[in-house]
């Protein structure tokens, strides 16, 4: 696994794959950046019984649809790497079994998230000293805010990458990531069941790690079944 994940950061070294993996946090902060620098007087005055708390959850709400385009992108820009080349049947013609092949991609895509997610963190504390909220760093919640939402939203990982293996035709699996994005914007008014409320941490035991459990486990399991169907299928 060591030896196809350096092959597989081999493939994205001159891609646009790691500037997107950029690009997503800096966004972020980016918006909130022009968010508080407009609005100063009056969001520090919504938020000052605790102004570190603030900024991470205005930041946490604004990454949640970014983490689902981006992860979106992210497992098609993967996929499409052998799609482009027609090099499926080359690499699965050499002795590396299908599960770690497949295994490598999603792990692949779940590193890039995560730098991401460690991306944004630090990006959101340099973001607080410059407006001057103090040294008094929440680091836990903050920890919490930026990861929390990644975890939670692992089905729609496995799910994406599965489609951009299969698909070779990225159209599909883009608009239904897409799609699914919008649908999570309005996801506080569904159920605690439904999967795209799980990215916002709601649930009616305000307990934010019950949607992480939930997303990993369900993650876990779209993935056990996809790889099930990856050595089963030809992709070409």
């Amino acid at each position: 696994m060591a030896r196809i994940m350096a092959s597989e950061f081999l493939k994205i070294k001159r891609k646009m794959i790691l500037f997107l993996v950029f690009l997503g946090p800096i966004g972020v902060i980016g918006l909130e950046a022009v968010n508080f620098g407009l609005r100063y007087e009056w969001l520090t005055g919504v938020y000052k019984e605790d102004l570190w708390g603030g900024l991470i959850g205005e930041v946490s709400m604004l990454s949640i649809p970014t983490i689902l385009i981006g992860l979106t992108i992210l497992t098609s820009m993967i996929a499409n790497i052998e799609h482009q080349t027609n090099a499926w049947k080359q690499l699965l013609a050499l002795p590396i079994s299908k599960t770690r092949v497949f295994t490598g991609k999603v792990l692949l895509a779940v590193l890039l998230l995560l730098i991401a997610c460690s991306l944004l963190a630090g990006g959101t504390i340099i973001l607080g000293l410059l407006l001057k909220f103090g040294s008094d760093i929440p680091f836990f919640y903050l920890v919490k805010m930026c990861f929390f939402p990644c975890l939670a939203s692992m089905p729609f990982l496995a799910l994406q990458i599965w489609l951009a293996i299969t698909i070779k035709n990225q159209a599909l699996p883009l608009t239904i990531g897409i799609v699914g994005a919008i649908v999570s914007m309005y996801g506080m008014n569904f159920p605690d069941w439904v999967p795209w409320k799980w990215p916002l941490l709601m649930n009616e035991w305000g307990k934010p790690i019950y949607s992480v459990l939930a997303g990993l486990g369900l993650g876990i399991l779209i993935y056990l079944i996809s790889l099930v169907e990856f050595h089963r299928k030809d992709v070409k």
